[in-house]
This record gives C-alpha cells, sequence and structure tokens, in this order.
C-alpha cells in the first residue's frame, strides 16, 4: 500500500507539472508565433575516420610516455602533410541512422539525407544505414523501404547494419540492401501481418447506445470498433490482411533471391547467429566494427538530416525523460 500510496503521489505531482508547464509554453509559443519562420532543418556531415584519429591520439597520450607521445604526434603530422600534398583518391563511405517507430516518423529525415547522399555519390563509393526499428504501417514502412531503392536504382552499393532490431517493417526496409550486417544478438525477421481491432458494441447495446457505421461502398469499412462486425466483414478484413503479406513476402523475395520467404513468412524472428543460417542476414558484426574497418580502405562520412526543436518540444521531451527516470527509481526503491 505503501507504494501505492508513493506512486499515486508521484502521478499527481507529475501531472500538474505537466499541465503547468503546457500551459506556459502554449503562451510563450503564442507570443513568439510569427515573429520566426521554422526552420526545415540542415544537413550535417562529419568524417568519421578525423573522430577516429581524435580517439588513437587521446589514448596515446594517455598510455604513452610523454617523450614518446610527442614524437609519435610529429611523426603522424608529417604523414598526414604528406599525403594531404598528394592525396590518394579513395571510395567513399555515406553512413547514415534510421530510427523507427509505428509511424515511421524519421522517415522525412531519411528522404533528406538519401537525396544529399545521392547528389555526390558515385559508383565506386557506398551508403551504409543503421537500422533500428520494431516495423509499424504498412504504408509508412513501404515509404521508408522505397528511400533505400533509391540508393539501389542509383547502382550505389547498399549495406544495411542492426544492431539490436530490424524485425517486420524494419525488416522490410533491410532486405533492400545489398548486404545485411546484423550483430550476433540483432533481432531480424518478424515477416508478417497483424491488426489488432477491440469492439464494444455489445457493451454499447448493454446501455442502449446506438452506433451507425454509413459506408458509400461495399468494402468501404470492414471491421470496426463501435458498429457490429458481421462475418462477411472480418472474412473481408482478413482478406486485405492476407494481401499485404503476401505483398511483404513478395517484396521480401524481389531482394534477397536466395532465401526462402515461405520458411521465414511465418511472423517469427530470430537473434543474429539463428538469423544467418536461415540467410536472413549476411554478415555477423556489429555496425562500429563495420564503419571501423571501413575506414581503412574509404573516406566515411557520418551524415545527417538535422530538424532543430522548438523550446518547447525539447523542454516537454527533458520532462518525459525526467519523469521516466523518477518512476524507474520508485520502482526499484520498491524491489
Amino acid at each position: 500500500m505503501d507504494f501505492l500510496f508513493e506512486y499515486l503521489g508521484f502521478l499527481a505531482n507529475t501531472v500538474t507539472i505537466v499541465i503547468a508547464t503546457v500551459v506556459v509554453l502554449m503562451t510563450l509559443g503564442a507570443m513568439g508565433r510569427g515573429r520566426q519562420a521554422p526552420s526545415r532543418g540542415y544537413l550535417e556531415v562529419h568524417r568519421v575516420n578525423d573522430r577516429l584519429q581524435e580517439l588513437r591520439d587521446a589514448m596515446d597520450q594517455s598510455v604513452m610516455p610523454a617523450a614518446q607521445f610527442k614524437k609519435s604526434t610529429k611523426e603522424s603530422r608529417k604523414e598526414r602533410k604528406k599525403s594531404a600534398k598528394k592525396p590518394e583518391p579513395k571510395p567513399r563511405v555515406f553512413v547514415l541512422d534510421f530510427k523507427g517507430d509505428v509511424n515511421a516518423s524519421n522517415v522525412e529525415k531519411l528522404r533528406n539525407e538519401v537525396t544529399a547522399v545521392l547528389l555526390r555519390a558515385g559508383n565506386d563509393d557506398e551508403v551504409v544505414i543503421k537500422i533500428e526499428s520494431p516495423g509499424g504501417l504498412v504504408h509508412a514502412y513501404g515509404l521508408a523501404a522505397s528511400q533505400l531503392v533509391r540508393v539501389r536504382h542509383a547502382g550505389i552499393r547498399l549495406t544495411v547494419a542492426v544492431d539490436r532490431l530490424a524485425a517486420s517493417g524494419g525488416y522490410m526496409m533491410a532486405v533492400v540492401a545489398d548486404q545485411i550486417v546484423a550483430a550476433p544478438f540483432a533481432l531480424v525477421g518478424s515477416i508478417g501481418v497483424v491488426a489488432e481491432v477491440p469492439n464494444v458494441h455489445r457493451l454499447l447495446k448493454k446501455y442502449d447506445v446506438d452506433y451507425d457505421v454509413i459506408t458509400a461502398g461495399k468494402s468501404k469499412r470492414t471491421l470496426t470498433m463501435f458498429g457490429e462486425n458481421t462475418e462477411e466483414n472480418r472474412t473481408k478484413f482478413i482478406e486485405e490482411l492476407e494481401d499485404a503479406h503476401a505483398l511483404f513476402r513478395e517484396f521480401v523475395a524481389t531482394y534477397r533471391q536466395d532465401l526462402d520467404v515461405e520458411a521465414v513468412a511465418t511472423g517469427e524472428a530470430w537473434y543474429g547467429e539463428r538469423a544467418q543460417k536461415r540467410n536472413l542476414v549476411d554478415v555477423l558484426s556489429t555496425s562500429d566494427e563495420y564503419v571501423v574497418s571501413a575506414c581503412d580502405r574509404a573516406d566515411v562520412y557520418a551524415v545527417q538530416w538535422v530538424i532543430p526543436q522548438k523550446p518547447v518540444e525539447r523542454l516537454l521531451g527533458n520532462l518525459a525523460e525526467f519523469t521516466e527516470a523518477t518512476f524507474d527509481r520508485i520502482v526499484r526503491r520498491q524491489r
């Protein structure tokens, strides 16, 4: 009971803070609206090779004797100056990140990054996309996968790296790649389609509440949450679900022709090593290992489309993180 009272008190305080914060931020937003045009975002590009060199220098400074570090640094500078005078042409690797939610909300960010890379990438270059997604809406992830198809159509090698999760729509994106690199315990697959539709028609009927569903077109609406669902509605809904699954399987088969799609299109997901045995992935490696090794043979660039957050969004994001952390502390203390 102490835990319950403490939680309710915490919840009440949190709700109060949230409401007060929202009111203040809405007021500030209304005052500032119209005075400044919203930014649509901008592109950030960082050379990963330079970051690795900074890490090497930091480690050398920590572990080497001062005289040895000074000598090593001097030699490295000479070598870099020499290379800069007569640079050898190297292929380029462009590294992108995609973190997906149910709505594939970051597809707008992805399409800008892909467009930017395609403006400069050549046939000797490579695009690496690190994907983390549990999947979501079919049409949303269909669009996300289509952005990767643009890279393939441009004749540029495409690698997808999965460190933790690329399931369902996330895996739909991954199969477009020339190769899929997955960490040993990354979860991939889930080639299936699911839909859950709660129905409260009997509850409404119990309290004499009518709910009419009026359509123009026989199949305009199949299953509903409030209206009465018939067997005909249910059959049509299942038919549409099966069709979406068939499209998913066909898409996977198009890009991974050596994969026994019917054997893995059960909705199941597998961890890295098991997935490799089923030909769902090609290489077992973390994205870090793959990108670092690429720095030995190419100039590697991290490409990111940045969408500036409004002060309201930043504050609400920080508030959400604070709330989650506080709740975790309460739960841990009660264990």
